[in-house]
């Protein structure tokens, strides 16, 4: 079985396929950079991930996971949430993105810097079958970016409970309490109990033109 990663973000896609790669035996993936260009859908929050899946599966025919998540900031009333990765211009790198955050909240003190990450995943199947899982991470914003793994605005995200930032932890550390490794996780679960439910001869879902 082949299963369609919905996303462009090649470092998105990086993550998704490492934490789904080791859970999902058996299940070749892809990524929407592997098939011809489909088209575009805007993003929201949690229902967005659902847009995605399903604009995916119907542009593939193949079933497809999508995610969409962001960083929430309580001290900028939900900022950049749903925006997160157009907050000043997609084309404005996160260095600058992070750089502006901390001029926003310059005067914030430790106890109002509350923040998280929030994830969420739907993975939509041939037969109408739409799995849909939420995941989130909570933190504070730090003083100052740190680390050097992940992506987008790990570096500022500071986690209490390991006294860093996600950035500085390794990826299989990372995978283990962040919010798109919750929601993937629940995602796992739910798609292995519907392969498991599912006849054999109807597992293998082709791609158009296949």
């Amino acid at each position: 079985m082949q299963l369609l990663i919905a996303t462009t973000n090649h470092k998105k896609a990086g993550e998704m396929a490492q934490i789904l790669g080791t859970a999902l035996d058996g299940i070749s993936l892809l990524t929407l950079a592997d098939l011809p260009p489909a088209p575009e859908v805007d993003e929201t929050f949690q229902e967005n991930a659902r847009l995605k899946a399903l604009a995916a599966l119907r542009f593939s025919g193949m079933p497809s996971i999508a995610d969409d998540g962001g960083l929430v900031i309580d001290a900028l009333g939900g900022a950049p949430g749903v925006k997160s990765h157009r907050f000043l211009g997609e084309h404005t790198s996160f260095q600058d993105k992070m750089a502006r955050i901390l001029e926003m909240m310059v005067d914030v003190p430790e106890d109002l810097r509350t923040c998280r990450f929030q994830c969420a995943v739907a993975v939509a199947l041939p037969d109408g079958t739409l799995l849909e899982y939420e995941g989130r991470c909570e933190g504070r914003i730090a003083y100052a970016p740190a680390g050097t793994h992940g992506f987008g605005y790990d570096p500022l995200f500071y986690l209490p409970s390991r006294a860093c930032c996600m950035a500085e932890l390794p990826p299989e550390e990372k995978h283990k309490l962040s919010h798109r490794g919750q929601a993937l996780g629940l995602a796992v679960k739910g798609l292995k109990q519907v392969l498991q439910e599912m006849p054999i001869e109807t597992q293998e879902f082709r791609s158009p033109g296949s």
